[in-house]
């Protein structure tokens, strides 16, 4: 895989160097009036646009936000991400209102040496996600017009097969930006040569996004502790009732065969002791009190719903931290938006911190959790800006973004 500093040093003075970034964050607010409210992706590509930028090149970043049905829509304009960019860089980010149109063309022709340009959402073209290989490479095509070289440094896309992923590297000599090159050094941490115990700490709503991670790390992992919505599923499969919580029926055969493996294969799988319940899940945009309490996880009441991990099932997480050399951590351990559920989330954060494992937090809702719970970043071992892509590393799977960087 050819390395962004290969390519500097080959020379991109003068040159069209296209970078496939993932800027998709969060917003809120109306069409035209929306903030970002978490800019850790837009903050992580910039020292790959920074570093093209002051060798000379005129780069062009694209980047997908949301999930647009094929057509432009106001609701996932990049157009505010591109003003944030400008900031975070201290220079002017020319943005156009279009991905491969006239205003893609014009901004590109506009550029001189160390200037940035932001093109509008690529989703916005049906060609950027299309199943069909020519669909696909049509649009691929008209992207590798725009530009001499391609980076790609959007992990948290490398798992699609996309346009701007897959087919465009082979149209353009390509390297690797520095976010990838650093997310993949991190995650070989993790499956190569591990410093042990190794924990694994899993959350988020559904066990099913985690079917594949859970199966692979039962070979690997010394410890895995459940937390968030999937828990409920893994309660009930030691045959507790679980109220009203989330619960998926469909994966009660599956779970029970994972908590015997790791029974057979000595993997500790760590499950809360107590939850914090409450009569249905919290309005997350006033904050309104839910009125929350906490019950025995093997006692949970009829109509009422888990939200959270309770506190001593907290004091059990950080116990079984306490000694780890290794920590990945992939999904909240309850509903951390709202403050009454905020704890077991905070809880396993903390322990992280308190401890002296390379602690690994595996992107998506686990970052911004970080983030809005007001822990400093630059604390935990790694921040990972690709929670789908980390989880498929792990799970053995080739990922396109990451095949097409290596031919």
């Amino acid at each position: 895989m050819q390395t962004l500093d290969d390519l500097i040093d080959r020379g991109v003075a003068g040159r069209r160097v296209l970078v496939r970034a993932d800027l998709n964050v969060p917003l809120a607010g109306a069409p035209g009036e929306q903030s970002i409210t978490d800019d850790g992706r837009i903050r992580a590509a910039v020292p790959t646009i920074t570093r093209l930028a002051g060798a000379g090149a005129r780069v062009i970043v694209v980047s997908h936000l949301g999930r647009p049905k094929g057509e432009p829509d106001p609701r996932y304009s990049l157009a505010p991400v591109a003003t944030r960019l400008g900031e975070l860089l201290d220079r002017p980010v020319t943005f156009a209102g279009d991905t491969v149109g006239p205003a893609a063309r014009a901004a590109v022709d506009g550029l001189a040496d160390g200037d940035v340009a932001l093109l509008e959402n690529l989703r916005f073209n049906p060609g950027e996600t299309a199943k069909d290989d020519a669909e696909r490479g049509a649009f691929a095509d008209r992207l590798a017009e725009l530009a001499d070289l391609y980076v790609g440094d959007g992990f948290g896309a490398v798992h699609r097969r996309h346009a701007s992923v897959w087919d465009l590297p082979a149209r353009l000599p390509h390297a690797a930006g520095g976010l990838i090159a650093t997310e993949v050094g991190v995650l070989r941490r993790l499956t190569e040569n591990v410093a042990r115990p190794y924990a694994v700490v899993l959350g988020g709503a559904k066990v099913s996004d985690k079917l594949g991670v859970i199966d692979h790390l039962l070979e690997r992992a010394d410890r895995i502790l459940i937390g968030g919505g999937m828990v409920f599923t893994f309660l009930a499969a030691r045959g507790h009732s679980v109220g009203s919580s989330l619960l998926q029926e469909d994966q009660l055969p599956q779970v029970r065969e994972y908590l015997r493996r790791a029974e057979e294969l000595g993997v500790e799988f760590v499950l809360p002791v107590d939850i914090v319940v409450a009569e249905g899940f919290p309005d997350l945009d006033t904050k309104a009190p839910a009125h929350p309490e906490t019950v025995p996880a093997d006692a949970m009441p009829e109509g009422r719903m888990g939200l959270d991990i309770g506190p001593e099932s907290r004091k059990l997480y950080a116990s079984r931290l306490a000694d780890t050399a290794t920590v990945f951590w992939n999904g909240p351990m309850g509903v951390f938006e709202h403050p009454d559920f905020a704890e077991g989330t905070r809880a396993v954060a903390q322990a992280l911190l308190d401890g002296n494992a390379f602690t690994v937090v595996g992107g998506g809702d686990s970052a911004a959790a970080v983030r809005l719970l007001g822990f400093d970043e630059t604390a935990f071992g790694h921040i990972s800006t690709g929670g789908g892509a980390s989880l498929e590393y792990l799970e053995g799977k080739t990922l396109p973004g990451l095949a097409a960087l290596e031919d």
